[in-house]
């Protein structure tokens, strides 16, 4: 019996930026009662708050869900609040280098952007964040941004070159993040492990960028069974099925 599923946020739980819908909120909840639930995404806390936490159906138990924000680079737990029992924050030169290498990389690159919706470059502490049309951006222009992912790999070979010490992967349907290196969804199934005496081989993983080079691949790779979903819709089928089968299973 699987003991733990782990799902990515926008684009497998709620859409980009959006809020989780009400029937996502009801699959989860009873998710929630037949298993543990993380949920690892590039944004930050707040994120995790307007997205996840604001949506999820009144009553649903808090105690067995873990929040991994900005690609497993934090991780709060609840007890009475959301409790943080780690942080890999970047120091301040370090941030002001990948901002530097960032503003330069996207000046070369002539990505053909006319217009933004917010910050598009945004430090999260322990992870610095490129979204190319904005952090506000809607969500039509985000999916016909860079929908073979080309322009960001091209912004990501740039990166890794002015970069070597940090580590870069694109989420999301227009972000490059940057963390740490080997701090990534793969680092958060590990914390994971650690903090809950879970092994890998008892968790599920669920996610949209489950490609090489996406920021759900270091998930796979780090032995979580992973299923790739191509949107929300996919996901609500993905849980429906995982909780018919453990009520089967402790029955």
């Amino acid at each position: 019996m699987k003991k733990l599923v782990v799902f990515d946020l926008d684009g497998t739980l709620a859409e980009s930026k959006s809020s989780i819908d009400a029937e996502m909120a009801q699959l989860l909840a009873a998710l929630m009662k037949v298993t543990k639930v993380a949920v690892i995404s590039g944004g930050d806390l707040p994120q995790f708050e307007r997205q996840l936490l604001g949506g999820l159906a009144p009553g649903a138990s808090l105690a067995g869900l873990y929040l991994l924000p900005t690609c497993g680079t934090k991780f709060f737990r609840y007890d009475g609040k959301w409790e943080k029992i780690y942080s890999e924050d970047f120091t301040p030169a370090e941030s002001a280098k990948i901002i530097a290498a960032l503003k330069q990389t996207i000046a070369a690159a002539r990505l053909g952007i006319e217009k933004t919706w917010g910050e598009a470059i945004e430090d999260r502490g322990s992870q610095v964040t490129f979204s190319a049309l904005g952090q506000q951006a809607p969500l039509e222009e985000k999916r016909k941004w860079d929908p073979d992912f080309a322009k960001r790999q091209k912004l990501k070979a740039a990166l890794n070159e002015l970069l070597p010490e940090f580590y870069v992967q694109l989420g999301g349907l227009t972000s490059v993040d940057i963390t740490k290196p080997g701090i990534d969804k793969g680092y958060g199934i590990k914390k994971l492990r650690d903090t809950l005496d879970i092994a890998i081989a008892d968790m599920i993983f669920v996610g949209d960028a489950l490609f090489p080079g996406g920021n759900d691949y270091p998930a796979k790779e780090a032995g979580a069974l992973s299923i790739a979903v191509r949107d929300v819709h996919e996901t609500k089928r993905v849980i429906e099925a995982i909780v018919a089968c453990l009520s089967t299973e402790s029955h």
